[in-house]
């Protein structure tokens, strides 16, 4: 049995990355050139939105309140988009900036599994599953432009 402070004190970062994530796929919907992207983003987004929500119904549970602003990094997302969308649009050039954020929150996953409550993991597990798939996606993508 877990304590229930250490996962709340995994599930807090992973959740204000996730926000931080899904801030910042809003922000580049709002900028997007071409197909391939508007949908990963769309994805990306949505899958972090649905995580997003069952994490803060697990801190809820666990008797903490959870923050939905994000952090910096939410503020950080939309510049960054923003700054990049003036220079080369939202094409293939930022997939690895994005490969590399995603795999920093698979890695959120993993901590939080190894302290989740045995009701919670399936949950996380799912999620980070599906997570993992839509990095495939970008990594597919990713090859496909640089060939």
């Amino acid at each position: 049995m877990s304590h229930p402070a250490s996962e709340i004190d995994v599930l807090k970062p992973l959740h204000t990355s996730l926000i931080d994530s899904r801030n910042g796929y809003d922000e580049a919907l709002r900028q997007a050139e071409g197909g391939d992207h508007i949908i990963l983003f769309q994805e990306l987004a949505a899958a972090h939105e649905t995580a997003t929500v069952e994490i803060e119904q697990r801190l809820a549970a666990l008797g903490e309140t959870p923050d939905a602003s994000g952090s910096f990094m939410s503020t950080l997302n939309r510049t960054m988009m923003d700054f990049r969308a003036l220079f080369v649009g939202l094409g293939d050039a930022i997939l690895p900036a994005l490969i590399s954020a995603e795999k920093r929150n698979l890695s959120g996953y993993d901590a939080a599994l190894e302290v989740a409550g045995a009701d919670f993991a399936p949950i996380l597990a799912g999620n980070r599953q599906s997570l993992a798939g839509l990095i495939g996606k970008m990594e597919r993508l990713q090859a496909r432009s640089a060939a």
